[in-house]
């Protein structure tokens, strides 16, 4: 374990021995599960917006008459900035203290939520979308450098379960409450939500948290570091989103990727010869570390790439609305909710090896149950795959964060909490741009076959290339004026495509899922976990 000293900046400044955390919180000041509570309702409203706007996105468009590249950058500007900041913001909470950094976050989160609900035009929508994403990145790695500084080791992995529920269950409950809101009040709701809940989440940090900065705690800002990482990190995130666009063998992509790959190298060359780096790469000499990095690459790959698809399933394939198909998840929402605690409290108990390993083969073995799925599945067996799904996420969303940060010196908490979030968000964006380029494929290899055994009328390659568009997505490419009949000859024919792409789609994820088995294998529980938690109230 590494020696360190911890410092409370919110009191007097008072150290004490590595391992033996702060002195015990008196009141509500510091006290663990408290903080919990506070960092959980403000992580819950940036986890939300990542898919509450997509269901306002087409009356955003339709009430501000934005193009669909406009709505695009509603989605695109936010994940872009999230993305492109998380490292850069950890290493502001490292600096400055992560209880600054959250109660900054949140505020921030909440004044943009407010001016996006009042823009009058899309222009403004974006704008405010990019300043949302870079005070959520803000927010998260504090969140989880807070955490690390609160809880003992013991504990600490039933607060990352519960932390992990919140964040679960927001991304899952998203489509939800946003099919509420904008069905029932008005896309501007949408946003107008994170106000109250920000607010609650600022007053309670200002009375709740603490800050237990680590006496080694950086001093000064790798001012090249941070420019040569976020131009790597924006070109690998730009050529992600915009390779369906491009094409993955378009010389642009491929440039792109390029460009990141050289930002990359000249990062890693330049942090082996500052002073005080923005990551110092020794820390990836932990072998658990970088495992667990991994591990949260892959997960979000097979878990983010293959929910894409199944959105589009149950809403252009069996005609769900928004709701109804909110409705249909809550089984992945209810095992993440469940399993989240249990995992940590499990993972607490025998280390993360065997429930990460375990929890990978469980989203394995969903996601060739959803490779199965056809256009007349009941409810019941998707249900069934759904669930199971979120059985195996719960112990990969717990135990990878702590195998990441309780692996970090406290003094880079939160470096390592903007890693964890930045490969999830990585993954995420691998799993949509690489699936859907194995969907996109698949459809432009079956349809014009299915479409001629059909019987259907012969199309040109223009129209072909249309309806391949719409298929990918589930649409049936059904002009107005079709007779009955043929159109629903089209319907099945667009149905079936579509479940032949993602069947294939969901086999990747499948086995992208069997990799992460071996990879959770070289985990570990975290080597410095001891070294920043509180013991008082516990």
């Amino acid at each position: 374990m590494t020696s360190q000293t911890t410092v409370d900046k919110t009191g007097p400044a008072d150290e004490v021995p590595a391992g033996s955390g702060p002195a015990p919180a008196k009141g509500l000041r510091g006290h663990p599960w408290f903080t919990l509570i506070t960092v959980a309702i403000g992580v819950m409203v940036v986890a939300l917006d990542g898919t509450i706007v997509a269901i306002a996105n087409p009356a955003i468009q339709k009430d501000l008459g934005a193009t669909f590249a406009d709505v695009q950058w509603i989605t695109n500007g936010y994940f872009l900035a999230l993305a492109v900041t998380l490292i850069t913001a950890g290493k502001l909470g490292d600096r400055f203290g992560h209880r600054q950094t959250f109660l900054i976050g949140v505020t921030g989160f909440a004044a943009t939520s407010g001016a996006i609900g009042l823009s009058d035009g899309i222009s403004s929508v974006i704008a405010f979308r990019v300043l949302q994403g870079l005070f959520g990145a803000l927010l998260m790695p504090a969140a989880l450098g807070l955490l690390r500084a609160t809880f003992p080791a013991e504990k600490l992995n039933m607060a990352i379960g519960i932390w992990g529920m919140v964040i679960g269950a927001s991304t899952a409950g998203g489509p939800i409450l946003g099919g509420v809101l904008v069905e029932h009040v008005s896309w501007q709701s949408v946003f107008f939500v994170n106000v109250p809940v920000g607010i609650i989440a600022v007053v309670l940090g200002a009375v709740i948290l603490t800050d237990h900065r680590a006496a080694n705690a950086p001093r000064s800002f790798d001012l090249l570091g941070i420019g040569l990482l976020s131009g790597a990190m924006f070109c690998l995130v730009w050529a992600l989103i915009k390779a369906p666009e491009w094409g993955w063998g378009a010389a642009l992509t491929w440039s792109f990727l390029g460009i990141s790959v050289l930002g990359f190298a000249l990062f890693a060359f330049w942090e082996n010869r500052v002073r005080e780096p923005l990551i110092p790469l020794a820390l990836f000499r932990s072998v658990p570390l970088s495992a667990g990095v991994v591990l949260m690459v892959l997960m979000a790959i097979a878990f983010m790439g293959g929910l894409f698809f199944v959105t589009f399933y149950l809403q252009n394939v069996h005609g769900m609305s928004p709701i109804d198909a909110g409705l249909h998840l809550l089984p992945l929402t209810g095992m993440m909710i469940v399993g989240s605690p249990l995992a940590g409290a499990l993972i607490g108990r025998t280390g993360p090896r065997i429930p990460l390993a375990g929890g990978m083969a469980c989203t394995a073995v969903a996601m060739f149950g959803v490779s199965t799925l056809e256009t007349d599945t009941g409810s019941g067996l998707m249900s069934l795959w759904f669930a199971l799904l979120g059985l195996g996420l719960a112990p990969v969303m717990v135990g990878a964060t702590e195998v990441i940060v309780g692996n970090a010196p406290m003094e880079l908490s939160g470096v390592a909490g903007g890693l964890q979030q930045a490969a999830m968000q990585i993954g995420g964006s691998l799993g949509t741009a690489v699936l859907g380029a194995v969907m996109a494929s698949k459809v432009d290899n079956d349809l014009a076959g299915n479409w001629a055994e059909a019987g259907l009328p012969k199309l040109a390659p223009e129209q072909l290339g249309q309806a391949a568009e719409a298929v990918q997505v589930g649409a049936a490419p059904v002009a107005p004026d079709t007779p009955p009949d043929i159109a629903a000859k089209i319907t099945d024919v667009a149905h079936d495509t579509f479940i032949s792409g993602m069947s294939l789609a969901s086999l990747v994820a499948a086995g992208v899922a069997v990799v992460a088995i071996f990879v959770a294998l070289l985990t570990k529980r975290g080597a410095n976990a001891e070294a920043g938690a509180g013991v008082g109230h516990l």
